[in-house]
């Protein structure tokens, strides 16, 4: 392995280690992410000309620790902050705060504190635990460098004026936190599973740091039905992203994907992560929750041969009683169209036009069923608004060609 290499890896593996190291030692997140970011830098200039030290996470914890000891001595000197000072020399261990003792968890359930707004707390998880930079963040969500660096600065203000705790939540209140924590992981993959806005169908780098995110927490807390349950739905989606965009940059629908491209790999790793919450909850632990119900759901359509969709009609429902949200009953009533035909599932859908009227989704589905019923007129008007609704360019391909497929 090459020093660049060897820097890469350590980069993907040991930068959220680093940082929330820090975090803790130091109480500051700019100092932290600043001095993980020095480490890393000097990482680059000393490991191609003196070699890949044995220990890569122990050197860079080692190099970013002296580089915040440094600047809080700098910054002691000139602004007289003795308070910082003292830290600099304080080993004193943490006292202990959540059922949890990881640097990492911390980091996270800082990171998406519901005192922050959802984009602050997704900029903050990418850039201190994914290490991506506010230029990379930016771009992935479209919007300016400069617009997302003050972002992040603002987020981490607040952090610290209104004194979040840098700390594990208690027992009893983990599981109301951390629903917070999975919403913002899923969040970052939905974007680069099926990007809002821009020229790329997919950001695979996305999806791809969404569930490494993923694999983090399964690791800090492997019990957990719903972190299992969130790997779990991320990798069974992934897994086809192979199949999901033509050559032509179009579309192409689940049903009409080429099964021999899916990831195995990826299903066969989150068919074991269904099949231990399956055996968990037969041993008399919690019920499913919402992502383990959608794993369970798009693990029906991995398996091969027929889609069983009466088995998905019937996961939907279960689902429904948890979630009952629009979104929900409109993905139920597309199973309901390939189990009880297309009149029953338009019926279903037509109920969904208040709440749904703005999410392009909707009119894709009930164009669809249009079509199916053979009501090319109104199926027409309905791509025409899924078509004006969406801003990815590959489902807009698709709609566009389905749409001229109907009779004038």
């Amino acid at each position: 392995m090459t020093a660049e290499q060897a820097i890469v890896r350590a980069h993907h593996e040991q930068w959220a280690r680093v940082v929330a190291g820090l975090a803790r030692r130091f109480g500051d997140l700019d100092l932290a992410e600043e001095s993980a970011a020095d480490a890393f830098a000097a990482a680059a200039e000393r490991w191609p000309r003196d070699g890949v030290p044995p220990n890569p996470g122990g050197w860079l914890v080692t190099t970013a620790t002296r580089r915040a000891i440094d600047r809080l001595r700098r910054e002691s000197q000139r602004d007289a902050k003795h308070e910082a000072a003292r830290m600099v020399h304080d080993d004193t261990p943490p006292e202990p705060a959540g059922p949890i003792e990881d640097d990492r968890l911390r980091l996270i359930f800082t990171c998406c504190h519901p005192a922050l707004a959802v984009q602050a707390r997704v900029a903050l998880t990418l850039r201190l635990l994914g290490g991506l930079t506010a230029a990379e963040i930016a771009r992935a969500f479209l919007v300016p460098e400069a617009t997302m660096a003050k972002r992040l600065t603002r987020a981490k203000t607040k952090i610290r004026a209104a004194r979040i705790p840098y700390r594990v939540p208690s027992a009893a209140d983990i599981s109301e936190r951390l629903a917070g924590v999975l919403a913002v992981v899923f969040l970052i993959f939905n974007e680069g599973y099926l990007a809002g806005a821009g020229d790329d169908p997919v950001r695979a780098d996305l999806t791809d740091e969404a569930i490494r995110l993923g694999r983090l927490l399964r690791g800090l807390i492997p019990d957990h039905g719903e972190v299992a349950g969130l790997l779990a739905l991320m990798l069974l989606i992934d897994a086809r992203r192979p199949a999901r965009v033509s050559g032509d940059g179009e579309l192409v629908p689940l049903g009409e994907q080429d099964r021999a491209r899916w990831d195995r790999a990826l299903i066969a790793e989150a068919t074991a992560l269904i099949g231990e919450r399956v055996a968990a909850v037969a041993a008399g632990g919690d019920r499913p929750g919402r992502y383990q119900l959608l794993a369970a759901i798009n693990s029906v359509h991995a398996e091969p041969g027929e889609t069983d969709w009466a088995t998905i009609v019937a996961l939907y429902d279960t689902l429904a009683r948890l979630d009952p949200s629009p979104i929900v009953r409109l993905n139920r009533a597309v199973a309901v169209a390939e189990v009880d035909g297309p009149a029953a599932a338009l019926a279903e859908i037509d109920r969904l036009t208040e709440p749904l009227a703005g999410y392009h989704a909707f009119h894709a589905a009930r164009a669809d069923l249009l079509r199916r019923l053979g009501r090319d007129g109104d199926a027409r008007t309905a791509y025409d608004r899924a078509v004006a609704l969406t801003g990815n360019p590959a489902e807009r391909a698709y709609l566009t060609r389905r749409r001229a497929r109907l009779a004038e």
